[in-house]
């Protein structure tokens, strides 16, 4: 879980860990990306911050997934903003969760975009 403000991480962390979900945690990118590539076994799912100093939460998803490829995100925002939604979203099929957000729809959504990850790929169509 990525996010540069302290608040939100440990809040985020609290609800999640409730959940059962094993959370590790980084302030920042610079941080999230030093704490990916010590990971020996790479996350389930990355959540981040979309708008954050230095590197965006976008910018952060596009570099992991050069060594993670099949990496499942899922992005939270303050901010409307389309750009993401069209790209990250849209076009890559990641998730978003508008901010602020109730302690159900954040474990909701963490669930969903899990449970989605799980699913079998569906048989390709017979010609």
């Amino acid at each position: 879980m990525i996010d540069d403000e302290p608040d939100v991480l440990r809040l985020v962390e609290a609800i999640l860990n409730e959940q059962g979900y094993h959370v590790v945690t980084a302030k920042g990118s610079d941080n999230a990306i030093r704490t990916f590539d010590r990971m020996s076994k790479k996350p389930d799912l990355v959540l981040t911050d979309v708008v954050m100093p230095g590197m965006s939460g976008p910018m952060l998803i596009d570099h992991l997934l050069q060594s993670a490829p099949s990496l499942r995100v899922l992005f939270m925002s303050g901010y409307d903003d389309r750009q993401v939604v069209q790209k990250y979203v849209v076009e890559k099929g990641f998730a978003l969760i508008p901010k602020p957000f109730t302690l159900q729809k954040l474990a909701a959504t963490v669930k969903d975009v899990l449970d989605a990850a799980r699913q079998p790929e569906p048989p390709a169509p017979a010609n």
